[in-house]
This record gives structure tokens, C-alpha cells and sequence, in this order.
């Protein structure tokens, strides 16, 4: 059986998200914090932690390249598709992100029918 995704909500605007000066911002669904970075104008969502070590991604930053830079141990991410690119052989969970009038969405994964109530 496939999973369900559904786009939830994240800010009213780009300018809601306060990003700080290494373009990242933190937001929390259902409890659970994700990362947002801005790269040439473009939002992306992933994981709030490094998978290696549990670093605070929001406080890395974005490499000329795109790459999500972790400020433990400097592991590298591609922001488009949470690739390690530094050779370690991590992933780091991403989401879509959709900008719209009403809002920034992230599409999530369901994980349970109840989840929709």
C-alpha cells in the first residue's frame, strides 16, 4: 500500500518564516521541528538534525552550491534531494515545499489513517 501524503501549513507568508542571516529557518509540525533553507530563492524542508551526529542544521548553513553544511562535523547535504555529497554515506529526510497566496505548505507523509482526524 502506498503512503498518503498531505500539504500542511507551515506560515502565512516567506516573510513569516524568519530566516536568519545563513538563509534557514525552523518551523514546527505536529511537534516535530523542520528545517526550511532558501537557496536562490527556492524553499526547501528537511530534517531539523543531522543524521550523523544530531546536529542543529538551522544553525549551518547553505554552500555556494546548494548544499546544506552541518555545523558539527561540516557533513554535506544536497538541499534539492538529501543526498550526502561530503562521502559519509548519511541521508537527510527531505519534504516538498509549495509556496501559494495563502500560505507555505510542506507535503508530509501520512502515517496513519488517524492522523487525518
Amino acid at each position: 500500500m502506498a503512503s498518503a501524503h498531505r500539504w500542511v501549513k507551515v506560515a502565512e507568508s516567506i516573510a513569516e518564516l524568519s530566516f536568519a542571516a545563513n538563509n534557514m529557518a525552523e518551523v514546527t509540525v505536529k511537534g516535530k521541528k523542520i528545517c526550511i533553507g532558501k537557496y536562490k530563492e527556492v524553499l526547501y524542508a528537511f530534517a531539523s538534525k543531522c543524521p550523523h551526529a544530531s546536529g542543529i542544521l538551522a544553525n549551518g548553513y547553505i554552500d555556494m552550491v546548494g548544499n546544506v553544511v552541518c555545523p558539527v562535523h561540516r557533513y554535506k547535504f544536497c538541499i534539492k534531494n538529501g543526498r550526502n555529497v561530503s562521502g559519509e554515506g548519511y541521508y537527510l529526510k527531505h519534504w516538498p515545499v509549495d509556496v501559494r497566496e495563502d500560505g507555505v505548505f510542506i507535503e508530509l507523509e501520512q502515517s496513519s489513517f488517524f492522523d487525518w482526524l
